[in-house]
């Protein structure tokens, strides 16, 4: 078996996650000749240079970002597999989620995950875009793209919009709409699109990437176009969206996990209408190879139980 410097495999994988020498010599409690000395055995042993050095500046080379990939997981991995057999059952596990689907759906079901698996150690980074599956960015991922072979995938949610206002609102169409205010809801007559084009149509221009996209599917769902002249305002996440209906300016489309409190529940009223299915699915990502690692197959089934409890996902 032909393997490198080990000693120096901690050294760079330190350098290359700190960018910075100092600091990975301050964090390994060595002096900084010996990661410099470690670091240009490494590379006289690869026959690469590793980073480009600028000062205090420490950038990867492309064949270092490479090799940092697989040093990385290859490290995270070792020292994953010696807990297990110490004893050590703390798992310290980097989750990489979308920022509304972990303030509307995965946040309000931690205190859950933390008192079933106390001995997982959960850190969220929040991510607006679709992640870059990788070791460097976390261990795990909730992402719309398949497109890692390195990857396993579990489906979680496939998304569908559907129109919601506030209680107050739903009041106020109701009147305008010439009907009664007291029937209950599950014999409410339809609301059509014809009808919706009467009110203020609160757009998300993140979901299809174009001016009141959103509300244009959901029109072409039924089989119409969104006629001229409807009133739309615009907003970039469907966040600031679902607050401008929360305070009683139009109606907004939202998917299921952004009402899965029971607070939103009682804040909004779903319109008696169609949905729309956006084409996304929501998947929780992990790296093949680190399978048989009990943290991430423990977050994996608990949040594959929780999607199907919620009703984001059939069993």
């Amino acid at each position: 078996m032909r393997l490198p410097p080990l000693k120096a495999l901690p050294v760079f994988e330190a350098i290359a996650r700190l960018n910075s020498f100092s600091a990975a010599a301050e964090e390994l409690t060595i002096t900084q000749s010996a990661v410099s000395h470690q670091i240009k055995q490494l590379e006289t042993y690869l026959g690469e240079r590793l980073f480009w050095r600028s000062g205090r500046t420490v950038t990867l080379t492309d064949e270092g970002r490479q090799y940092f990939d697989a040093v990385g997981s290859a490290l995270l991995q070792i020292e994953r597999a010696s807990e297990q057999l110490l004893g050590h059952e703390e798992s310290r596990l980097r989750l990489s989620v979308f920022s509304s689907f972990a303030v509307r759906w995965l946040v309000p079901r931690l205190p859950d995950l933390q008192r079933l698996h106390p001995q997982i150690d959960l850190a969220l980074e929040m991510s607006s875009e679709n992640p870059v599956l990788s070791d460097r960015v976390a261990d795990c991922f909730i992402t719309i793209h398949r497109d890692s072979r390195a990857y396993s995938y579990d489906l979680l949610y496939e998304e569908r919009l559907f129109p919601v206002c506030s209680q107050d609102y739903w009041q106020r169409m109701r009147r305008e709409l010439g009907r009664d205010v007291e029937p209950e809801r599950r014999d409410e007559q339809p609301v059509s699109p014809g009808e919706m084009t009467g009110f203020p149509l609160l757009s998300t221009h993140s979901i299809f990437d174009r001016p009141a996209g959103d509300w244009e599917a959901w029109y072409s769902a039924a089989g119409e176009l969104m006629p001229t002249g409807t009133r739309v305002q615009h907003f970039s996440h469907m966040l600031l969206a679902l607050e401008a209906a929360r305070f009683h300016q139009g109606i907004a489309l939202t998917n299921d996990y952004m009402l899965s409190t029971r607070k939103d529940s009682e804040d909004f009223v779903r319109l008696p209408t169609h949905s729309v299915v956006t084409g996304d699915k929501f998947y929780f990502a992990w790296k093949t190879s680190r399978r048989r690692e009990r943290g991430i197959q423990t977050l994996r089934r608990w949040l594959v139980d929780e999607a199907i409890r919620g009703g984001l996902r059939g069993e």
